[in-house]
């Protein structure tokens, strides 16, 4: 297939609630990816967003209508952050296929602003309306709580090994300048932290965010020419399960596995002929501690069981050997469900994350959580 790469990346500030619409924010962050990639809007021929949320709320030809762009090429998959992180899987069979030239993706939230946030989402679906909400179990600290004490009375897990992923996240953070929390942590301040669902703080929860993000791609033959140093699509990988959304997160036979990361790692590794040691830095989907370690041993970086010891060991610090969501993550950065990652991948291999740049950074890994379906994105300096 024709070689592409992200060339340009455009996103809203980071707020807890936005004087602007949903709309207004997503045409703010499309406008700037163009912008950044050093193109026109008629420059772009293909519109990507997820295929659940932005459908039914900045649909695409609402955004094509804001910019006069002529689609040839419309689509969208899963939701979430393996939507975000297969947008170029779709864009690279456009792009090698002629359908498209130029593809933008684009993605946001306005959570912060909408009554129910994101514990309506879920309202979706009728089994958990039905067997779940009215008794309790109910909006996803509950979930992943659940996963968390689990894990712990199988592997050992502690209270601290939650807050080391909390801590160095908002670390990192701090040198980020676009990051929505501004507020130090320390492992004190964690441990005061209120208890959202037990073992679960408030640190160890994602954010609740107003904002969009987008980027721009195109063939990296075209890239090279553009003002900005392109950033090489490696790999992309999907994995799902057959669980439906009733079933998400609660009712799965296996608790203690991520549907689809291990299909997706394998799969995004195996099209760009690397290892996992050849990856620099990883942005994972953290919406909370607990699943950014899963991910991290579902992605197949160490073995199950084993999440707590290989964070400790490596340290996942921008100064670390295994650097772990560069721009603070969900936890402390944004909560749009994962593009943010992509973007924040893009910055690291074209060496624009100042403060929080990580060394030498060349492969970049994103996972993208949206369970039962999860991608991979793996990225690379040109």
């Amino acid at each position: 297939m024709t070689p592409i790469a992200i060339v340009g990346v455009g996103e809203t500030p980071a707020v807890r609630r936005s004087e602007k619409s949903l709309r207004a924010l997503v045409v703010e962050a499309v406008s700037n990816a163009i912008d950044d990639a050093g193109l026109k809007a008629s420059d772009v021929d293909g519109i990507l967003s997820d295929g659940l949320v932005m459908p039914t709320t900045v649909p695409r030809d609402f955004v094509a209508a804001q910019f006069g762009i002529d689609r040839r090429y419309d689509g969208g998959m899963s939701f979430g952050g393996a939507g975000s992180a297969c947008a170029p899987q779709l864009a690279q069979l456009a792009i090698s296929s002629g359908l498209a030239k130029v593809v933008v993706y684009y993605f946001g939230v306005d959570w912060g602003t909408r009554t129910s946030g994101p514990y309506g989402f879920h309202d979706l679906y009728a089994g958990k309306m039905a067997f779940e909400k009215p008794y309790g179990f109910n909006a996803q600290p509950s979930y992943f709580a659940l996963w968390a004490r689990r894990y712990m009375h199988d592997y050992g897990l502690t209270e601290r090994d939650l807050a080391t992923i909390a801590v160095t996240q908002r670390q990192s953070a701090l040198r980020n300048p676009r990051s929505q929390v501004k507020k130090p942590m320390s492992y004190d301040d964690y441990f005061a932290a209120r208890v959202v669902s037990d073992p679960l703080r408030v640190p160890d929860c994602c954010l609740i965010t107003d904002g969009a993000a987008a980027f721009v791609m195109t063939s990296l033959e075209r890239a090279r020419d553009l003002p900005k140093p392109p950033v090489r699509v490696l790999g992309t990988g999907f994995g799902s399960e057959p669980v439906n959304g009733d079933d998400a997160f609660t009712q799965p036979g296996g608790m203690m596995r991520i549907p689809g990361a291990k299909a997706a790692a394998e799969r995004a590794l195996g099209q760009a002929g690397l290892t996992h040691a050849d990856i620099d830095f990883a942005e994972i989907y953290d919406c909370f501690s607990i699943s950014c370690l899963l991910q991290i041993e579902e992605a197949g970086f160490c073995k199950r069981g084993e999440g707590a010891a290989f964070i400790r060991e490596k340290g996942i610090g921008i100064d670390g050997r295994f650097p772990v969501n560069t721009h603070g993550g969900l936890l402390s950065h944004s909560y749009l469900l994962g593009v943010e990652h992509v973007i924040e991948a893009v910055r690291q291999l074209r060496g624009d994350s100042g403060e929080a740049q990580v060394k030498d950074a060349r492969v970049g890994f994103v996972g993208g959580l949206s369970n039962p379906d999860y991608g991979v994105l793996l990225l690379g300096k040109d």
